[in-house]
């Protein structure tokens, strides 16, 4: 595989910043790639795709070591999906929780908004419900 491609290009193509992509190759989620003899870092186009599957699984929200996983999976294409299956659903689990934490975070602060009189702040119904959390319908109080 044709090694050459500077890191800047590197980060450019992918996305990913060149502190994170030097980052990515301590903890093992990209290989150390061949140097040049003034000790330049070199990469090819697989190493691209591979910056770019990381970039878009952090997007995503998966965690580095789910991404380590999924890369381990990318890696061998032949093995069932089974695991990338089970990462995938937990994720949307997650996801679909902090979806209705937002919405009822929404709907607390629309309530707050909706209650105030636009008078002053003794009868400010924003204020007074920041200030007695028995008052907040968000989170059941656990927050």
């Amino acid at each position: 595989m044709n090694h050459g491609i500077a890191i800047g290009k590197v980060s450019q193509a992918s996305g990913v910043k060149v502190t994170t992509v030097r980052f990515y190759e301590q903890i093992g989620l990209l290989a150390a790639p061949p140097r040049t003899d003034g000790g330049r870092r070199t990469y090819d186009l697989k190493d691209i795709e591979r910056l770019t599957f990381i970039r878009h699984s952090r997007e995503l929200g998966f965690e580095i070591d789910q991404i380590r996983t999924l890369l381990e999976l990318q890696d061998r294409p032949g093995q069932s999906c089974a695991d990338a299956d089970t990462i995938a659903k937990a994720r949307l689990v997650e996801v679909k929780a902090k979806i209705a934490s937002l919405t009822a975070l929404q709907a607390e602060l629309e309530r707050m908004v909706d209650g105030c009189s636009h008078g002053r702040v003794e009868s400010c119904r924003v204020i007074e419900i920041l200030a007695d959390h028995g008052k907040c319908k968000h989170h059941l109080h656990d927050a």
